[in-house]
């Protein structure tokens, strides 16, 4: 061989033209990953490993007559290769290029079209969902739409919602779509036996779990691993339903692909999992609006670590005028009977779990309070545990909450939501009417003409005593409580105070509308 082919930057073998091969450069060798010293005299099926069609030894059986060039991947040696042969007057070279790096980013490229196409799909479907959600009004519509849009597609195999069961905390399938095959059937087996599949411990921890491959994983219940190879099915996502910190079900999607769940789809569904969980919540007010009675729960908290309890070891009392929820924080303003205002403020600011206290107004008498209480004080627990809480007082380290609910709620759930963090017991229930349903209706009427914004900002300045003479609090201040810039706040404010007064002077004397 032409001691030049030995400078080529690709491997050269020159062969007979039956395939026997009579030289090979140092770089074919390092290529075949074969002793160079060893391969002359050896037939060319020899020296080439196995591939999946052999085309290379096969293309010496029929006599060589033209250039040909083939790529392919040799398993053996982990590397595509381009392979070239050319016939010459009494031999035949052989030209090898390794064109793995070009092949693997083909590959890549492949890899992050598909991934694009399907979030997109992904994206469409949460979209449909988040659009449904907002239309579904109860908790059944809520389930059923998330199962509908995941379990009929053509990317997932079946979905299924699990909710807490009423008065306990074992999960319950509430709603399922799609091939759903014995692998539900072993899941909810698996319920009634009190063994936790990866979806309740999604509920547990409030965050999402995924699973892949589901049958290599241990922590599934054998069982449900079973059913999931009959079925094909190789991977699990399960998202928790949340709003706030409570977490009313979880949704679990399976698919038959073993990477199914991106990190983008997890960050999407993630949403999916808290939209359904604000519509969740959204649904458990509505049925205490329009419900006809209510569960009246009266609490004793006697926990010195509560905030309020805390702050009412002197003498004198505190009253809680009304509450404004701020995401994972409530708002709340408190009358001080026979204290200093000043006084309390400091102690609340000195007790775990308040992060703002500001005085609104002191008094011969005492005073008033603005302060924002985090979601794990028993007020906060109570708030997004969909309570309206309707009194609240503490004196001499003790206070007593007075709650409602919607009958549809568990209201041995939300007891437990502070019993279980606090001291405290329930020591009151009883079921009663709402008021006339001609307040009620004005008052729902109102309410929905208003703003979630609107209503945030005129319930703030109210209890904040913005509309009081001399004002308790300035623009700004209920600006900065409610975290908004001054200009903001009085455009809500005007907003709101336009259609209040719009639905009063629109209503002729009888209350009905002219």
């Amino acid at each position: 061989m032409d001691e030049r082919f030995e400078a080529a930057p690709i491997g050269v073998l020159e062969t007979t033209p039956d395939g026997v091969v009579t030289a090979v450069t140092d770089r074919a060798a390092a290529l075949l990953d074969v002793d160079p010293a060893g391969a002359d005299k050896r037939a060319i099926g020899e020296i080439f490993p196995e591939s999946v069609d052999n085309s290379i030894p096969r293309a010496f059986e029929g006599g060589l007559s033209q250039r040909t060039t083939v790529e392919q991947y040799y398993p053996g040696l982990d590397r595509w290769l381009e392979v070239t042969l050319a016939p010459a007057d009494a031999s035949v070279f052989v030209y090898l290029q390794d064109v793995t790096s070009h092949h693997e980013h083909e590959r890549e490229i492949e890899h992050l079209r598909d991934d694009l196409d399907r979030l997109t799909i992904t994206n469409r479907l949460i979209s449909d969902i988040l659009a449904a959600l907002v239309d579904a009004s109860t908790r059944e519509e809520i389930a059923a739409t998330i199962c509908e849009r995941l379990g009929e597609t053509d990317i997932y195999e079946f979905a299924w919602v699990g909710e807490r069961e009423l008065g306990g905390d074992e999960l319950v399938i509430r709603a399922s779509a799609g091939t759903t095959g014995r692998t539900l059937e072993q899941i909810g087996d698996c319920l009634d036996d009190g063994v936790a599949p990866p979806e309740g411990r999604a509920v547990e921890t409030g965050t999402p779990e995924i699973v892949q491959p589901l049958g290599g994983e241990q922590s599934v219940p054998e069982s449900i691993r079973r059913a999931a190879f009959a079925d094909g099915l190789q991977s699990l996502l399960a998202i928790p339903l949340s709003y706030g910190s409570n977490v009313y079900g979880v949704v679990g999607i399976y698919s038959s692909n073993q990477d199914a769940f991106s990190e983008r789809e997890r960050a999407s569904f993630g949403t999916v999992g808290e939209m359904a969980g604000f519509a969740i919540n959204a649904a458990r007010h509505r049925n205490q609006l329009l419900s006809d009675t209510l569960v009246e729960l009266t609490l004793e908290i006697t926990d010195q670590d509560a905030p309020l309890v805390a702050a009412s070891k002197g003498s004198g009392e505190l009253v809680l005028d009304g509450t404004v929820p701020q995401g994972s924080k409530l708002l709340c303003y408190v009358t001080v009977t026979d204290q200093s205002p000043d006084a309390v403020a400091e102690t609340l600011a000195e007790t775990e779990g308040t992060t703002a206290t500001r005085v609104i107004g002191e008094y011969d008498t005492g005073g008033s309070l603005e302060l924002r209480l985090d979601e794990e004080t028993p007020l906060g627990l109570l708030a997004t545990q969909g309570a309206a809480i309707q009194h609240a007082a503490y004196e001499n380290g003790r206070g007593e909450c007075v709650i409602e609910l919607s009958p549809a709620e568990d209201v041995r759930r939300v007891a437990e939501a502070v019993t279980r963090e606090y001291e405290g017991s329930v020591v009151a229930k009883r079921q009663r009417e709402r008021e006339l349903a001609t307040s009620r209706e004005f008052r729902d009427e109102l309410s929905d003409r208003l703003t979630d914004r609107q209503q945030n900002a005129l319930r703030t300045a109210f209890f904040a005593e913005y509309f009081q003479s001399p004002r308790g609090s300035s623009a700004e201040e209920v600006a900065n409580a409610l975290g908004i810039t001054g200009p903001t706040l009085l455009y809500h404010l005007r907003a709101g105070q336009r259609k209040l007064l719009s639905e009063f002077f629109e209503a002729t004397d009888d209350g009905t509308r002219e």
